[in-house]
């Protein structure tokens, strides 16, 4: 079996008028920015659904809480700012200088949020406000983790874990909650923990959804006589680069050349289009794939 890989040239984008001393600032504005809007939303749910329901939660933040509701005297805000402090250097060492300048910067924000933010009550519902929790703090930690920076804690370990070992973000946090909460169990109410492990694992899903389910890629196998015709029109239509592997049937043992490719979600119809249409006879296979690396298609985050 041979394999040929083959390109479509791709230009470059330039910076245009942009000066890079611009581009830089842009950049810094833009990921503050996610910090700051994925900060405040998880600082709203814990001023407005979990200590108004006593619920727990996962993290640091949930340890937090945990001290919060032993010693009401102590404020979230400040306890979750202390604990942070040596995950923020750990963190320096094994992440990167850019990212932990963000995330002490992401931890900052997001406790002065818990200061500031008001407590009130809008949902009286457990089961609701547990769902609730759930996606606003899970959009919320996507939001963050979809910048150059974190809020600090899981987070960080979240990233080393998936940089590391390619654990997926929600399933790191998802166990690192759970295990927290397995130790509230013998000091809380056990219907808190029920709840907390409800808003906790929406919040896991949604973390993957945002960050790798919209982005993700898909495998393309393609196998048709008009193999050739297929290769030029994803280069002029799709501009993605075609992967020939020469083999053939297993059936009628005639030559074969089965094309390989990854494109977008997005680019996936577009795709199938024009396959079907250069030839409908053709055999097509799409499967998903967990993480594309490469420029032009790769999804993983610039951590």
């Amino acid at each position: 079996m041979t394999i040929k890989h083959t390109v479509m040239a791709r230009p470059v984008s330039g910076p245009g008028n942009m000066s890079a001393g611009t581009a830089a600032i842009n950049s810094i504005l833009y990921n503050s920015f996610l910090i700051t809007l994925g900060s405040i939303l998880c600082a709203w749910t814990i001023n407005t659904i979990l200590v108004p329901h006593q619920f727990l939660s996962g993290g640091l933040a949930g340890v937090a809480l945990i001290m919060h509701y032993l010693w009401p005297q102590t404020s979230v805000g400040s306890l979750n700012f202390l604990l942070n402090i040596p995950i923020l250097i750990v963190g320096w060492f094994y992440v990167g200088r850019r990212f932990m300048l963000y995330s002490i910067f992401g931890m900052v924000v997001f406790s002065m949020a818990v200061e500031w933010i008001p407590a009130t009550r809008p949902i009286e519902d457990p089961m609701l406000a547990a769902l609730l929790c759930g996606i606003v703090s899970g959009v919320g930690c996507a939001l963050i983790l979809k910048s150059v920076g974190s809020a600090g804690g899981i987070d960080i370990i979240s990233i080393i874990l998936l940089k590391q070992f390619s654990i997926r973000l929600g399933s790191t946090t998802l166990f690192a909650n759970a295990a927290i909460l397995l130790v509230s169990m013998v000091l809380f109410p056990m219907e808190s923990i029920l709840y907390t492990l409800i808003h906790v694992f929406v919040a896991s899903r949604v973390i993957d959804l945002v960050i790798t389910g919209m982005s993700k890629r898909k495998a393309v196998f393609i196998v048709s006589k008009q193999w050739q015709d297929i290769q030029q029109q994803i280069f002029k239509q799709l501009n993605r680069g075609v992967t020939i592997i020469n083999g053939c049937g297993g059936y009628t043992g005639e030559e074969a050349n089965l094309l390989y490719t990854v494109v977008t979600f997005g680019e996936l119809s577009r795709l199938k289009a024009l396959v079907k249409k250069t030839d409908p006879n053709t055999f097509l296979v799409v499967s998903d794939t967990f993480e594309v690396m490469g420029h032009g298609i790769g999804n993983q985050p610039h951590w």
